[in-house]
């Protein structure tokens, strides 16, 4: 009788859809574009950021326009690609999915050459990412970045 119970419990688990620790992380498709976007920004690369937006994505810079679109989207990335140099790593604080939206919050760490005055300083910000799933991809809808602390004298 209690080989049947245990078997009736494990059924009902199964069917009731709970996860078990051996299912992978569901994040785990938004932590990499998370990665990818890293990595885009410190190679300066604008073809790279700009695959990870939505079509309708909008970018929303400290001290900068919003820019919203993919055309206003590259200009604002080539633009800050032509005044600064990043070396910054991303560490995620929170990811909460519902349907097909999720929001990363994320802080970055690391350092910032001004290019112009070949000045480097640490960098430190606070990001919010709102990812839309398109398909089976996941792609930035909003992203937005503030400062920690005040920006130091450039």
């Amino acid at each position: 009788m209690k080989n049947v119970l245990i078997l009736i419990g494990v059924i009902g688990l199964a069917l009731c859809g709970c996860q078990s620790e051996t299912q992978p992380n569901p994040n785990v498709a938004i932590e990499a574009i998370l990665k990818t976007y890293e990595t885009a920004l410190n190679a300066s690369d604008t073809d790279a950021v700009l695959a990870l937006y939505a079509e309708d994505g909008v970018f929303m810079p400290t001290e900068a326009p919003t820019a919203a679109g993919k055309e206003q989207i590259r200009a604002a990335y080539e633009h800050v690609f032509d005044t600064i140099k990043l070396d910054i790593t991303f560490s995620i604080d929170e990811i909460v999915q519902h349907g097909d939206f999720a929001f990363a919050r994320t802080l970055s760490r690391g350092e910032v050459t001004v290019l112009a005055e070949g000045v480097t300083l640490p960098e430190e910000n606070r990001e919010l990412f709102v990812l839309k799933r398109t398909g089976d991809d996941w792609r930035i809808a909003r992203y937005m970045f503030n400062k920690m602390s005040p920006p130091a004298s450039r």
